[in-house]
């Protein structure tokens, strides 16, 4: 790496944001692979949203043969960031190869952020045959969160077509309220995605309350 690239590294971690900005697309339009790792870390602890997806961007011009395996062990990161960014980048990406480092345990991530980011990985890379297995898996986390959460995992199971439909009956005869409501309301998104989530439906359940939300 010569003087000029160490610069624009090192740019990526200056205090402006728009320095750093600048910086990541200039890696990106130059494509380098040379520039890999020092976008996939400073993904990882950058605090500006744009920044962030500037880098993202700037990853995907960069060889997937190369990239890939860097940003698939930033999803074993302890930092909830590095793992929910590198998720985001592998989605945008659309490398199939990343399917293996989707694990059970990101799809479950106490981390709601994290979480939403393994779903929108998980139903862009999942593999054909492995589609059912997948909407049984996210179908056991339907009730979870507040509504952009519920939103996201409903966006993720409508995703998978055909194979999340015999999850979402079973989930209508739930035990729990919030399940069988959230379960009905992607349904609803299923035959109609311009339905907004059914709306009407979520603000219902959260003004009810789970107990009362299955009346």
């Amino acid at each position: 790496m010569d003087a000029q690239d160490a610069r624009l590294v090192g740019a990526l971690g200056a205090h402006n944001s728009s320095v750093r900005l600048k910086a990541a697309l200039a890696a990106g339009t130059r494509g380098d692979a040379a520039f890999a790792e020092a976008l996939v870390a400073r993904c990882a602890v950058e605090p500006d949203f744009f920044v962030r997806d500037m880098l993202t961007w700037a990853i995907t011009r960069l060889p997937a043969a190369v990239t890939v395996p860097m940003v698939c062990a930033e999803v074993r990161s302890d930092a909830a960031q590095a793992r929910s960014q590198a998720l985001h980048t592998l989605s945008k990406i659309g490398d199939r190869s990343a399917w293996p480092a989707i694990g059970v345990e990101l799809l479950r991530d106490a981390d709601d952020g994290v979480a939403r980011a393994a779903w929108r990985a998980a139903v862009v890379l999942v593999p054909e045959e492995e589609k059912g297995a997948l909407a049984v898996e996210l179908g056991r986390q339907l009730g979870r969160g507040g509504r952009e959460v519920r939103l996201s995992l409903s966006r993720a199971l409508v995703a998978l077509g055909d194979a999340v439909e015999p999850v979402l009956r079973a989930a209508a005869g739930h035990s729990e309220p919030a399940v069988r409501a959230h379960a009905e309301a992607t349904e609803r998104l299923l035959l109609d995605p311009d339905a907004g989530f059914a709306v009407d439906e979520a603000r219902r359940v959260f003004a009810l309350g789970p107990e009362r939300a299955g009346e």
